[in-house]
């Protein structure tokens, strides 16, 4: 191998005025939702343990500086490609394109376009050069979105979805008068270290190396070791080891393909279920407790094994044989779930679909060992539906469901459920949405106005209309499901205006463009129609495409007269429900307003309380 440079780099020097292309090693951007949320998470904690309202913003530059790992780079040709690290170094670049649109209402945060793209030769490119990724960036730098549902390269999905991350889950913590302070923390007190080799074959050696699992043990094996190491009993010892890599392999069975974090989530999740106490505060100078502790749960667990019951021989052996042998289980089963819609666990796709990770600890907080299947099976049901209420509450008062803003409220609700009976579970979650500020008529009457359409919330948007549709239909007997709106079964449905952009043909009922672009993208007037459909007759008057509505669903199709006739079935429905379902001959403000208030009502007969009494 020939001589390598290793140099430690701020993201200004890592970022700035260069360009980097991405080697075959990693071609795509995989990285998921989680992966920001922890990201974020860390650079809010380090950050806001130092920073003071009253500092000069000079002061910055003696904050603790936040390593974020090794990066290997090899020239080839006179350029520089990443061989290891573009997911880190993607990342930090939507984080600055978010930046950089956050700074448009905020001048005194630093300029970070030079970190994000550069000019030579009189051509503009982005610095992490990748032409297939091209279109996406630039939509994402120049308009803050990108519509990449149907777009046939996964990092290009993986790109406007992280990005759709960041928007949600950037922490309110770091806006306003924080962001100067934290932007310019974040291009020079975040560093890493780049690894520059001279060959394409010294790069891979590199590489290989640094990631040979054989000489890395990861958290779950020195966990492993920990637990092993206290069992007396060759043959405990052995039978134990046994189990443990059995139960370890069943990871590679959730979703489609393996994926190297799911163990550690696994243990996180467990660890905080059954045994977290306590949680960092909200306030400066906190530090952290239980819950942020066991990100290193192989060293928590060992400096906490009182608390876990961990006294004897005995007591390791059975920690592995029986609380490991049986959470594993029901983790494994509930993650499946969330990858495959299934009968009788529905919830948990849904709540997984809003990418919702906190529904694994809260749905393990209440099970016991004695409990018996039908039990288990009771117990994660009530805490799923529970979710998925409280999920559709807050998404329809433009509240938040990152990580971070319920992390706290997640918490305390973890530990009220922790080992209770279902009678027990199924009160306090009652008690908990009786008790919730956000409902349903946020739909209509919320403080931040009636729901709507924003450059933010178009996922969940159609997540949405995609439950109100399946529900209608089944309820009518149509054998169609969520899937058949969200899961790319025949054309893609995408969200459709009922009014088209057209202010010209509202101007009697509108003084301006900006009031009937707000009314425009209410709840009550979008609906969804297959690709092509949508593109075909979107820009047409409402009388001349209404009536192509009846063929393609019915919440779309109940706008028109000839969906009530000859339909028993959904009419059925409508005299069963009490909705107030009607035909529209034409679309007015009025007309809205009656499908806004109908949207209110048929989202609070889905996401009714009574579903936790079984009705």
């Amino acid at each position: 191998m020939s001589r390598i440079n290793a140099d430690g780099k701020s993201v200004r020097k890592l970022l700035g005025n260069v360009k980097y292309g991405i080697d075959f090693y990693q071609r795509e951007y995989v990285w998921e939702r989680r992966h920001i949320e922890e990201l974020l998470d860390d650079f809010e904690d380090r950050f806001t343990a130092s920073y003071s309202e009253q500092h000069e913003p000079a002061q910055v530059e003696s904050y603790p500086h936040y390593f974020l790992g090794t990066i290997i780079t090899v020239k080839e040709s006179g350029r520089a490609y990443i061989v290891d690290g573009q997911q880190r170094l993607t990342t930090l670049t939507l984080l600055l394109i978010y930046i950089h649109h956050l700074q448009n209402s905020n001048h005194a945060v630093a300029d970070v376009s030079p970190m994000i793209f550069s000019q030579k030769y009189q051509k503009k490119s982005f610095n992490i050069d990748v032409p297939e990724r091209m279109v996406c960036m630039q939509a994402l730098f120049e308009h803050g979105e990108f519509d990449a549902t149907d777009h046939d390269d996964l990092s290009v999905r993986n790109l406007a979805a992280r990005y759709e991350d960041i928007q949600e889950l950037f922490p309110e913590s770091l806006k306003g008068d924080a962001l100067p302070y934290f932007t310019d923390w974040l291009i020079e007190n975040v560093d890493l270290v780049e690894i520059e080799a001279y060959t394409g074959d010294d790069a891979f050696t590199i590489f290989e190396t640094m990631n040979d699992r054989g000489l890395n043990l990861e958290q779950a094996d020195m966990l492993k070791g920990y637990l092993l190491a206290n069992i007396n009993s060759y043959q405990q010892k052995t039978a134990a080891n046994d189990l443990w890599k059995k139960r370890i392999v069943e990871f590679v069975n959730i979703g489609t393909e393996t994926n190297t974090d799911e163990v550690d989530f696994f243990f996180k999740t467990w660890l905080r279920a059954k045994y977290a106490e306590t949680i960092r505060e909200r306030k400066k100078g906190a530090v952290n407790r239980d819950y942020e502790n066991i990100n290193k749960f192989h060293r928590w667990a060992r400096d906490n094994k009182a608390r876990i019951r961990l006294n004897t021989a005995q007591d390791f052996y059975e920690f592995i044989t029986q609380q490991f042998d049986r959470f594993v289980g029901h983790y494994i089963k509930m993650r499946q779930a969330s990858y495959k819609l299934t009968e009788g666990r529905e919830e948990i796709y849904y709540n997984a679909h809003l990418y919702f990770t906190l529904q694994y600890m809260l749905a393990l907080a209440p099970l016991k060992l004695s409990d018996n299947s039908d039990t288990v099976d009771e117990k994660i049901r009530l805490v799923t539906i529970f979710l998925d209420i409280y999920l559709a509450r807050r998404i329809v008062n433009f509240r938040q469901i990152g990580y971070n803003p319920v992390r706290h409220t997640m918490f305390r609700l973890m530990k009220t459920i922790r080992n209770k009976d279902v009678s027990q579970l199924r009160t306090c979650l009652l008690d908990e949405l009786a008790n919730m500020h956000d409902t349903f008529i946020g739909i209509t009457d919320g403080y931040h106005g009636p729901y709507r359409l924003t450059k933010v919330n178009r996922r969940r948007m159609h997540y949405l209309l995609a439950r109100i549709t399946s529900y209608i239909e089944q309820q009518s007997g149509m054998n169609t499901d969520f899937l058949t709106y969200t899961g790319g079964q025949g054309k893609p449905f995408q969200i459709e205006h009922i009014w088209a952009d057209k202010y010209e043909r509202h101007q009697d009922e509108f003084d301006n463009e900006y009031d009937f672009q707000r009314y425009r993208n209410r709840f009550g007037g979008l609906v969804l129609l297959p690709r092509g459909t949508n593109q075909s007759f979107g820009a047409a008057v409402y009388e001349d495409k209404v009536q192509h509505y009846v063929k393609d669903n019915l919440l779309a199709a109940s706008l028109y007269p000839q969906a009530y006739e000859k339909n028993p079935n959904f009419t059925n429905f409508v005299s069963r429900s009490g909705l107030p379902f009607r035909a529209h001959e034409q679309f007015k403000r009025a007309d809205l307003d009656a499908r806004q208030d109908l949207y209110r009502q048929i989202c609070e007969q889905i996401w009714h309380p009574d579903r936790l009494l079984g009705r």
